[in-house]
């Protein structure tokens, strides 16, 4: 008997232990997911009415899932203390949903790169063709995409020079830019979403043997 409630104890202290970095890592995919989406550089680039919806799509699910992980992090504490089969259950059936959750953006970041990367894309080409359209009208989105990437045009930057900044030296093709930018932030994601999907395995298998230590305990007593 005192072996098993030992057993428990330290059980309970590892799944509490679980939590608290459960919940700091929710804090963390929060902050990450919102510095994507308004922040950095492709903040600087969605500024304007378009905006790649696409990609944006797996940065929500990011963070509903880090703003859940949060909360569950929370009452996961509670039911490990108050040693609750009930809030336990409850604990569990979250992380499976998390879980769920960041497997889906981080399949969805691995798998989505093309359509991504096409539809920055088409917001560059867009903006790119009303300017040569009519070169005297001004076009912030233009000016935007090459200022934040600085890069200029696509085969050629002869066309749109006066958007171009200033002083830039050998001016890189802005298709290949937002080729690049794209997939290395979906490469972040995918890694953060695969990497937290694993992390709920441990807190499901841990809630798992409380569940069933604090039932034992109960059938003895």
């Amino acid at each position: 008997m005192g072996h098993l409630r030992g057993g428990m104890r330290c059980i309970k202290f590892l799944l509490f232990a679980f939590n608290f970095v459960f919940w700091l890592a929710g804090l963390a995919v929060v902050a990450f997911g919102l510095w994507l989406r308004f922040g950095g550089v492709l903040g600087d680039l969605t500024s304007e009415e378009k905006s790649p919806e696409y990609f944006y799509m797996g940065l929500y699910v990011l963070v509903g899932a880090g703003a859940l992980m949060m909360t569950v992090g929370f009452f996961g504490c509670c039911g490990a203390v108050r040693e609750s089969q009930c809030l336990l259950g409850a604990f569990f059936a979250c992380l499976l949903v998390i879980f769920a959750a960041e497997v889906t953006a981080g399949v969805f970041a691995f798998i989505g790169k093309k359509a991504a990367v096409q539809e920055v894309q088409t917001i560059y080409k867009e903006a790119y063709d009303d300017y040569v359209m009519d070169v005297g009208k001004s076009n912030k989105t233009l000016i935007q995409f090459h200022t934040v990437l600085q890069c200029c045009g696509k085969e050629s930057e002869i066309q749109v020079k006066p958007t171009c900044p200033e002083g830039i030296q050998m001016p890189k093709n802005c298709l290949d830019e937002i080729q690049n930018l794209i997939n290395s932030n979906l490469q972040l994601v995918g890694i953060v979403g695969i990497g937290i999907a694993g992390i709920t395995i441990f807190g499901m298998i841990f809630s798992m043997v409380l569940c069933c230590a604090i039932r034992n305990t109960r059938d003895m007593l």
